[in-house]
């Protein structure tokens, strides 16, 4: 098969068509870079051409969404030293009722637009770049010290968490249409620890998280490409294969989340995974090229892009990503002949 374009050949595996070789990506994230436009923009960059990825999740900060509304950090500087945070602004439930809309022509938003802008020019259209969006849920969690006290909230004042969750909501979703604007290919919408069975039950989230990620989606709806993303073990994903994303990602293998061909078998969204930030933080490339292949046996090699269960550790040997990079080369010829899943084990 004739080498295919990096945005062809994602295209190709999300419509279930012959690629010819599996999509890859893995994404991190780069503490000593994250603190300006500038500098997130650049480690996006290099990282991209190191590794010639075939598309672009761009990890901001995990704090670039709460931060407009009083979450205060201090950075390290540091290349292996997360930031740590040092205040948040929802104290007690009454302080849910303080929330207002935040702006998107300055502060961290405006500042992760102007990265959109940066990466897109660079990139010339040749290869996706998905912008990180949190779910509303997920980011009231982030504004409060610890997840219990939001899940204190819900039952001790349902009201006022639902309507904390509306700002929120009609925050990102105008900042949404911005990230388009600004040449963002679509968003990584990411749920953090919220859609696990560890946290809320599946009533719960339906009633606290499912409307307004559906918000937060639809404004996302021209987007070439959307992701899903489910993190954490026990994870609520089978219920929310029906959210409008052409692909979902989670932690393959994580106790109590489903693997790749029995979430194959019960969504037409393509499928993003198979290798385990543990192998790749602590294994070869022996294990990490053996993850890979048992991926591409489960997934029949089709409707599937070879990537890690979330961001990966910033420590990964560079052995092991430059593994994941290769060995995606060997691997996904496309659509088998019918019945040749069943062929291959499944």
């Amino acid at each position: 098969m004739t080498t295919m374009s990096k945005k062809a050949r994602v295209d190709a595996a999300l419509r279930n068509e012959a690629v010819d070789r599996v999509p890859v990506s893995l994404w991190r994230h780069f503490y000593e870079s994250e603190e300006t436009a500038e500098g997130l923009a650049g480690a996006m960059l290099a990282w991209q051409a190191k590794y010639d990825w075939d598309w672009m999740k761009v990890n901001p900060r995990a704090s670039y969404h709460v931060e407009g509304w009083g979450v205060k950090l201090r950075f390290s500087g540091q290349p292996l030293v997360k930031p740590v945070v040092t205040d948040v602004p929802i104290q007690s439930t009454a302080d849910w009722a303080k929330l207002g809309p935040l702006a998107l022509d300055s502060g961290p938003l405006a500042e992760q637009l102007e990265v959109m802008e940066r990466l897109c020019e660079a990139l010339g259209g040749k290869v996706y770049a998905l912008e990180t969006v949190f779910t509303p849920l997920s980011i009231a969690g982030d504004l409060v010290r610890d997840g219990q006290q939001l899940v204190d909230d819900l039952t001790r004042d349902p009201q006022a968490v639902h309507g904390a969750l509306e700002v929120i909501t009609a925050t990102f979703v105008a900042f949404v249409g911005r990230l388009l604007q600004a040449g963002a290919d679509g968003i990584f919408f990411a749920t953090t620890e919220w859609a696990s069975r560890d946290m809320l039950t599946e009533e719960q989230y339906t009633e606290f998280g499912r409307p307004y990620d559906l918000r937060v989606l639809a404004a996302a709806q021209d987007a070439g490409f959307n992701i899903l993303h489910v993190c954490k073990n026990n994870n609520h994903l089978l219920s929310l294969l029906d959210y409008p994303v052409h692909a979902v990602n989670w932690a393959v293998g994580s106790p109590g989340n489903p693997g790749l061909r029995e979430v194959q078998t019960q969504t037409d969204k393509a499928l993003i995974g198979g290798l385990t930030n543990e192998t790749l933080r602590e294994g070869d490339p022996a294990h990490i090229n053996a993850e890979a292949r048992a991926a591409d046996l489960q997934t029949g090699g089709r409707h599937w892009i070879l990537g890690p269960a979330c961001s990966i550790a910033v420590d990964t040997p560079d052995a092991n990503v430059r593994a994941a990079r290769d060995i995606a080369n060997q691997l996904g010829a496309g659509p088998p002949e019918s019945g040749d899943l069943d062929r291959r084990g499944q």
